[in-house]
């Protein structure tokens, strides 16, 4: 089973076990509305652009509370079983959204702990961070270098005064992905360290 799949899978067990209304680090939405983003988000092409233009918005947010409204069995089976399925196709678009969104639930609930290390998962992670990090990170004053515990890294941004971040891929990862409930390490000048710290790295 290909990662994406396996996000998905493990989302929807999730948020059934938990029901609609548990947070989510995803601001003020449930388990519910985060749900509901799910499936308009594979279902309903015409609320993508306000996913990225504020323009727009207004109709997504219409279109997202309209499913909120569905039977929560019923939302999560849209969201368990997506309109279509093209393994590369899901690879790409899917693997970052139900990982970080796994994660979005699991570590808003009390005492969440990091998921045991899986070479598989990080591997697969690795692969997209460099992409995400450097547009989350682009408004950085400083440089920007995430690095893993062996020592790999991904230049984030260019820069002098550079901070370092050290954590385990999926760590890095939920933090390129605008996260603050990880687990990482700074390293660099104190106010360099901050300014990074501060930065609105939402996607």
């Amino acid at each position: 089973m290909s990662l994406a799949r396996a996000e998905r899978k493990a989302l929807v067990d999730l948020m059934t076990e938990l029901g609609p209304d548990a947070p989510t680090l995803c601001g003020t939405w449930s388990t519910k509305d985060l749900a509901a983003h799910l499936a308009i988000r594979e279902r309903r092409p015409d609320t993508s652009p306000g996913i990225v233009l504020p323009v727009f918005s207004k109709w997504t947010e219409k279109v997202q509370e309209d499913y909120t409204h569905k039977a929560w069995s019923e939302l999560l089976d849209l969201v368990r079983t997506p309109p279509f399925w093209i393994a590369p196709v899901d690879d790409l678009i899917n693997t970052g959204e139900y990982f970080v969104h796994h994660e979005d639930v699991r570590r808003a609930q009390p005492d969440w702990e990091p998921r045991p290390y899986d070479v598989r998962r990080e591997k697969v992670l690795w692969k997209l961070l460099p992409f995400t990090a450097r547009t989350t990170f682009r408004s950085s004053p400083v440089g920007v270098t995430l690095v893993r515990p062996d020592g790999e890294h991904v230049v984030a941004k260019p820069g002098a005064n550079g901070v370092v971040i050290t954590g385990e891929v999926s760590e890095l990862v939920m933090l390129a992905f605008g996260r603050d409930q990880v687990r990482v390490e700074y390293s660099g000048d104190a106010d360099a360290v901050e300014r990074v710290r501060s930065l609105n790295r939402s996607v």
